[in-house]
């Protein structure tokens, strides 16, 4: 696992030209898989009454979830610095990128979950146990990075990225307070 994360974070940074949003990028990913985790087992010990996880399941999971999750978030990120780019402000930035991909990944976010929601009525219990828990993390991390930018990691990171690497402004900064 950590070595998948090392080259996700290595191309998102190489990607982004900055730091501080590929590390918030790959945590969200972190915090969705763990998250999913969570609650797939809390659906396996209550409705599938499955005793416990295959060795192999929490790996395949978290490969599917970074593979997706970064997906998601790339899309929202990459089209904030299209837009600070052409000029505009961080604010209208990361509004126009959410106004332009929010739906995109929303739908996509759902519609992958049913996807691997299927797997979860399959005989083979460890396709069921993996699309159980790729579709509980693909709801919590693709469809959030399309909600508001102050309420998500990936609209943080959005902001971030905009702003080179940076969560606050350079003038807030060298007030030592937030706008």
């Amino acid at each position: 696992m950590p070595l998948v994360l090392t080259i996700v974070l290595l191309v998102l940074v190489a990607l982004l030209r900055a730091l501080v949003a590929p590390l918030l990028l790959v945590a969200t990913v972190i915090a969705s898989y763990f998250a999913a985790l969570g609650a797939s087992w809390l659906l396996f010990r209550t409705v599938y009454d499955f005793p416990a996880l295959d060795t192999n399941v929490p790996l395949l999971s978290f490969l599917f979830l970074v593979a997706l999750g970064v997906d998601y978030n790339i899309f929202l990120i990459a089209r904030t610095r299209e837009d600070t780019v052409a000029g505009h402000d961080t604010r209208t930035a990361v509004r126009r990128a959410l106004a332009s991909t929010g739906g995109v990944i929303t739908s996509a976010g759902i519609l992958l979950a049913a996807v691997f929601a299927v797997l979860g009525v399959l005989a083979l219990i460890t396709l069921t146990r993996i699309g159980v828990i790729v579709g509980i993390g693909v709801l919590l991390g693709g469809p959030s990075a399309a909600g508001h930018p102050a309420a998500t990691a990936p609209g943080t990171a959005a902001v971030a990225a905009a702003r080179g690497g940076r969560t606050r402004p350079v003038r807030a900064v060298r007030r030592g307070r937030d706008r």
